[in-house]
């Protein structure tokens, strides 16, 4: 695109550094501290854009959007973004379908509120992602042990609870120009997992295009569109989680930058041949991408399953030349290596590889990927208590 790349990451041996032209010492989770070292830099060369990609930082590209005087969140956007529980309360307030929710500020709050529900819950830290730290209260779980694990895993120990509600899970990838929306994919999310890792929530994958009727994909991208304006976005890309349920669709989580997880850099363009990142980029300097970018270019199925090997330590990995080589295949990494340590944590939240298959029909997508999978073997050995899973 004939740009510079500026990284920002407070490590020195960050691998972005050696990928930029550019970069700034600072860390992304510290606003003050990023916005120093971008006016530091801007006074010497001048800074087009700030974007985050597979980062949960909207708080520090808001500052140094503002400080620099570039295109971006408003502040209150930002907070809202940082905060779940603010911002499903700000979305409630506007009419938005969300779930019933509230804050949770001890383990005592928690388990009173446990034996009064008439509903499942889902216990949650207000200000993290990727299911970091979310337990869902079934049977035999102890209301104040899940407190705790969503306490440890909020930076700013901030838990909330709220309603469970089973459906389709199906995420949104959305741009929004002059506050005008358009969705330009709709994936379904693959939780078979979650009755094998309760009370863990966790997401196996996900498969494109959505098997839902044409009628609830308008209510749900309809939905999206009515959350980011009332929210206040006015330019840039927001991801919404839904779940069509019994009432319907549902918003449970929307997030204002480019997510990580391989839905914008790979399932969408696969899928739909239209480049998001490349959009998102347009939107951060300030211009609008043209309409013909954001039209499908084809419609083909892409299908993402991920691995989860038992808890232990890792002695042989197999399969996985022949599952790469595989028709279909287009992407596949595993993470671990022979000696790596896997524990029943870990292997819930923070999955040992990805595969992405893509073929003529969404169907054909699930069979490849499915088929990758079993060919790859990570072979683990328990030592003891500590590779245990959780319960």
């Amino acid at each position: 695109m004939g740009l510079r790349v500026l990284v920002s990451d407070g490590a020195p041996d960050a691998p972005g550094f050696r990928l930029a032209d550019a970069g700034l010492l600072a860390s992304t989770g510290d606003p003050e501290a990023t916005v120093e070292a971008a006016r530091a830099y801007a006074a010497r060369t001048p800074v087009h854009g700030v974007l985050a990609v597979a980062a949960d930082v909207p708080q520090t590209v808001a500052a140094v959007s503002q400080a620099l005087g570039l295109p971006g969140l408003s502040l209150q956007m930002a907070h809202l973004a940082a905060d779940r529980l603010a911002m499903m309360d700000h979305l409630a307030a506007g009419g938005v379908p969300v779930p019933w929710h509230a804050a949770v500020a001890s383990r005592s709050v928690l388990e009173t509120l446990a034996r009064r529900a008439d509903r499942p819950l889902v216990v949650k830290p207000a200000d993290a992602r990727c299911a970091r730290g979310v337990v869902r209260l079934v049977r035999g779980v102890d209301p104040g042990w899940a407190y705790e694990v969503a306490f440890a895993e909020s930076p700013r120990g901030s838990v909330m609870v709220e309603e469970f509600i089973p459906g389709s899970w199906v995420r949104t990838e959305t741009v929004v120009v002059h506050g005008r929306t358009t969705t330009l994919a709709l994936s379904d999310c693959h939780y078979e997992p979650c009755d094998r890792f309760a009370p863990f929530v966790v997401e196996g994958g996900s498969e494109l295009p959505s098997r839902l009727p044409p009628a609830v994909l308008d209510r749900i991208t309809g939905l999206v569109a009515e959350a980011a304006r009332t929210l206040g976005v006015q330019r840039g890309t927001v991801q919404g989680d839904l779940v069509v349920g019994p009432r319907g669709p549902v918003l449970v989580d929307m997030i204002a930058h480019l997510p990580g997880g391989y839905l914008c850099t790979h399932e969408i363009p696969l899928s739909t041949g239209i480049n998001i990142v490349a959009a998102a980029i347009h939107l951060a300097l300030g211009e609008e991408p043209e309409a013909a970018a954001l039209r499908p270019r084809w419609t083909g199925g892409v299908a993402r399953r991920h691995f989860f090997p038992s808890p232990g330590t890792v002695v042989a990995v197999r399969g996985i030349a022949e599952a790469a080589t595989g028709e279909g295949v287009a992407l596949l990494e595993v993470g671990v290596v022979p000696g790596a340590r896997v524990s029943g944590m870990m292997s819930r939240i923070r999955p040992a590889g990805v595969v992405i298959a893509v073929g003529d029909t969404r169907e054909q997508a699930v069979a490849r990927a499915e088929a990758a999978v079993a060919r790859v073997r990570i072979v683990t050995q328990t030592a003891g208590p500590a590779d245990a899973p959780f319960h």
